[in-house]
């Protein structure tokens, strides 16, 4: 049992810690009826007058509605993230996830007035992302281009037609977020 322990290697530090990090907040929101889930892991519309409004607009990400919800991002962000935080550093990735957090909190806040919890935002900046993993500096991958349309062509068409809880508005904004990142990086390499 030793060596099979041994041999386990914590591979991409910012992905297992953010994946903990949710997992544990997910356990805490149980454990309190959604609780601690409404108080620190919701952002919605609030006085900025309330400390509380400044976490949130972060810690939302880490916050998730039911074992699903939760499963079905972290299935994504582990598959993927590993490959971003190897390609564009650990450092680089946690800067990613904040400040896709943050737009994607703000936005929220000033635009609606409904309550945003999960890592979609970052998911969908994930997935944008791994689409530019493996091109040519200067150069726009026709991937990245496939999937921006799919990916984000069907969140805006759902946000019209849908009458769901999900936020396709930070899906689309988590998207963006991805291009801008990418072409960032393209434009700093070229």
């Amino acid at each position: 049992m030793n060596k099979i322990i041994g041999k386990i290697q914590y591979n991409a530090p910012v992905i297992l810690n953010f994946t903990l990090l949710s997992f544990i907040s997910y356990i805490l929101g149980q454990f309190t009826k959604n609780f601690t889930t409404t108080l620190i892991f919701s952002n919605y519309k609030t006085s900025f007058a309330d400390p509380m409004q400044y976490v949130r607009l972060f810690s939302h990400i880490l916050g998730h509605a039911n074992w699903a919800h939760f499963a079905g991002n972290f299935i994504i962000i582990l598959i993927i993230g590993p490959m971003l935080e190897e390609k564009y550093g650990s450092k680089t990735l946690v800067q990613m996830i904040l400040i896709t957090a943050l737009v994607t909190g703000l936005i929220h806040t000033l635009f609606s007035n409904t309550i945003l919890l999960g890592a979609s935002g970052v998911v969908y900046m994930f997935i944008i992302l791994s689409s530019f993993a493996n091109t040519e500096a200067g150069k726009i991958p026709l991937t990245l281009i496939i999937v921006f349309i799919i990916f984000v062509g069907r969140e805006i068409f759902s946000g019209v037609t849908a009458q769901d809880n999900i936020s396709q508005v930070s899906h689309i904004i988590g998207g963006i977020c991805g291009v801008f990142f990418a072409f960032r990086k393209s434009r700093r390499d070229s």
